[in-house]
């Protein structure tokens, strides 16, 4: 393990076997994930010993920031650089005034007065929020046909520490006047395929000697791995947010769009998510990209409508952004709207996604691995 993934009690073992003092253990932890600081000689109050032997140990900058692309709307799209020379992208949002965007919606729970917002620690200053997009694997398995960020295949997972590097560094990435609010986990691969390691790092990323984030502002997405959303549920009482990849209300058309869907059907997902042990008032997000002539009828959204009946959720349609695996596309916007309206009139909370760093790639499925050529390309009937 990568000792930028030790957790206190962890420093607190290692620092004893070399007898050590165990209040050590939390002077390092804050160094790394409160202040961020990944070079033992700035660790100021370690004596130098301890900062020697911390080197030792491996605790060094995990990654560097190699390129930022700024779209018109003021999203950035970081490109990381890893120590083994792997590439992943992070997205860093501002809320537009006025608006919210899919991410706070999936992140900020029903009730605003009722979400925790102490992330002192992330406030360069007060002011327009910030939430960001990071990646949990160096490419992705799951092949959904919309989605760069697959079509290359998975290269490897990261590392918590690897997760965790990207807060580090989007926090220094942020501008005079933003404040990291929310974190979606929503980049670049499938969280609950790299669970072990997506799990130690909403660990790291909640823990209160650290940056403290509240859990009701950190949202994972998944593809609908049935076996470890109920282990989600049982390992964190619910308090992290789900966001759940849903894009078809039938399991003929999601399994053409989404390859998972032959291991795990629509019946045992749906079965899976009425079974998350919610808090209450919150919700279920679902995210329904809409790809014209496979998914956009309205014939679709009434059984969508019916698929959803009884379960807590709100539901974010996604015109599907363009790639260049594919020659799908989005609907016309009538169409969009139709099918939004025709969820709203059956009793749903239903957003449209605005379009944010489409122009940088930066957009809802444009993810992709740097310099990676498709497998295939991913039409599909």
């Amino acid at each position: 393990m990568h000792p930028v993934s030790y957790l206190p009690e962890e420093w607190k073992e290692r620092l004893a076997a070399r007898g050590d003092r165990p209040f050590r253990a939390q002077q390092i932890f804050k160094w790394i994930h409160a202040r961020g600081v990944l070079d033992p000689e700035k660790m100021s109050d370690l004596g130098e010993s301890l900062r020697a032997w911390l080197k030792e140990e491996g605790v060094a900058t995990v990654a560097e920031t190699a390129t930022v692309h700024r779209s018109s709307d003021a999203t950035r799209k970081v490109l990381l650089r890893m120590a083994d020379q792997a590439t992943i992208e992070t997205v860093l949002i501002p809320a537009n005034k006025g608006t919210e965007t899919d991410a706070d919606l999936a992140a900020g729970g029903d009730d605003e007065e009722e979400v925790e917002t102490d992330l002192s620690s992330l406030r360069p200053g007060s002011g327009e929020r910030v939430t960001q997009c990071i990646s949990t694997q160096v490419g992705c398995a799951m092949g959904c046909v919309f989605c760069a960020s697959g079509v290359a295949g998975l290269k490897r997972h990261l590392g918590a520490h690897e997760i965790v590097a990207q807060v580090i560094l989007g926090r220094r990435a942020l501008e005079r006047g933003e404040e990291l609010r929310n974190i979606v986990l929503m980049g670049m691969g499938e969280p609950l395929h790299n669970y072990a390691e997506t799990a130690r790092a909403l660990r790291l990323l909640t823990h209160p000697m650290g940056m403290n984030l509240s859990p009701r502002r950190i949202t994972v997405s998944t593809s609908g791995l049935v076996p470890e959303i109920e282990r989600l549920g049982r390992d964190f009482a619910g308090q992290i947010g789900l966001a759940v990849s849903l894009h078809a209300a039938d399991d003929e058309t999601r399994t053409r769009l989404m390859p998972i869907n032959r291991k795990y059907p629509l019946g045992e997902l749906l079965a899976a998510l009425r079974a998350y042990p919610l808090p209450k008032r919150r919700r279920i997000f679902i995210e329904y990209t809409l790809v014209a002539g496979k998914n956009d009828d309205l014939s679709e959204a009434k059984r969508l409508a019916t698929l959803l009946r009884g379960l807590p959720v709100k539901i974010n349609l996604i015109p599907m952004n363009p790639i260049e695996a594919s020659s799908l596309g989005a609907p016309a916007m009538d169409r969009v709207y139709a099918f939004q309206q025709l969820l709203i009139d059956r009793g749903y909370t239903c957003f449209v996604r605005k379009r944010r760093g489409d122009d940088v790639a930066a957009a809802c499925g444009q993810l992709a691995l740097l310099g990676a050529k498709p497998k295939v390309r991913v039409d599909r009937n």
